[in-house]
């Protein structure tokens, strides 16, 4: 069988990090996945209602409002914001539950480019301090040499790898980097210096795409018209969690009317996956996180203090 290609596209530094990180998550880490269904008509509501009060500087989004809720559960379930290092010859290992949460997440930027980003200790700040990160973020994004950045992060592991002793694995990444038609192209001579006059407080430098302390994903601001929910992601290490963030779907589900009596109503229904490293921690261990999520949602007045 003849398959006629019509393009080839080598994977840029972007791609390139992605498959590298992806693939050393499905090898080495035994994932498991819950999809929870979260019935968020009231919680919706309540949003609503907090942009209409006019309490904050600028309005916040529902993707700023789902990172603020996990936060929160986060504090009340502070294992999953954990790294894990593990010795398969030897059978031993060691989770460290990390105080900060730094969120990695990935976001659509100005040109079109998929970059993870460090929202670096989220778990302190409040609604608007959330938005006016975000904001920030895009805004040195404009003028960010995407390649360049995530060079310096590349360049970066493969220094942590060489002095860890992977001297085969770090050739192999400069090889892989700097050779052939897979050569990852960088500035040079002016065009480098002009860039790195640019302060780091108008661009995104290393400490804003390094490794965070958990990954959250909104692929519902990607795909809103979604009728179904993520049902497995990957778990990038030392990371011993990621979540999925899908769109609000309006479904008919059973409630309880005022007489107490099951009748079919149509809810708000925000599906939402959590993959965790089985090596790490149980199912049960997340009970209180999804505990306090049930809470949030059924009862979502606290946002306003938030």
């Amino acid at each position: 069988m003849n398959n006629k290609v019509i393009d080839t596209i080598h994977f840029g530094i972007q791609r390139k990090i992605v498959s590298n990180m992806t693939t050393e998550s499905w090898q080495t880490i035994p994932h498991a996945s819950y999809m929870y269904e979260a019935d968020v008509t009231d919680f919706f509501n309540e949003y609503k209602k907090l942009n209409a009060a006019g309490t904050h500087k600028n309005k916040i989004t529902f993707n700023t409002l789902m990172l603020k809720t996990i936060c929160e559960g986060i504090k009340v379930c502070p294992v999953i914001n954990s790294h894990i290092e593990f010795n398969p010859k030897l059978v031993r290992g060691r989770v460290d539950i990390i105080e900060n949460v730094n969120i990695s997440m990935p976001m659509l930027l100005p040109n079109g480019e998929m970059m993870t980003i460090n929202l670096h200790d989220f778990d302190k700040k409040n609604l608007d301090e959330m938005t006016d990160y975000i904001a920030d973020v895009v805004r040195r994004a404009k003028n960010t040499n995407m390649t360049e950045a995530m060079f310096e992060v590349s360049l970066d592991n493969t220094m942590t790898a060489l002095k860890k002793g992977q001297i085969i694995k770090t050739i192999s990444r400069l090889i892989g980097s700097k050779t052939g038609e897979h050569k990852v192209k960088t500035l040079s001579g002016k065009a480098k210096k002009d860039y790195l006059s640019i302060p780091a407080t108008d661009r995104l430098t290393k400490h804003d795409i390094e490794q965070g302390t958990i990954t959250v994903t909104n692929v519902g601001s990607v795909y809103r018209q979604m009728k179904g929910g993520i049902a497995l992601l990957e778990i990038i290490p030392p990371q011993i969690a990621a979540i999925a963030i899908c769109s609000i779907q309006d479904r008919v589900v059973p409630v309880k009317d005022e007489s107490g009596n099951m009748v079919p109503a149509v809810r708000k229904i925000l599906p939402l996956d959590i993959a965790f490293d089985h090596r790490a921690i149980d199912f049960a261990e997340l009970v209180p996180f999804f505990t306090f999520l049930d809470n949030t949602f059924e009862h979502p007045e606290a946002m306003m203090n938030w």
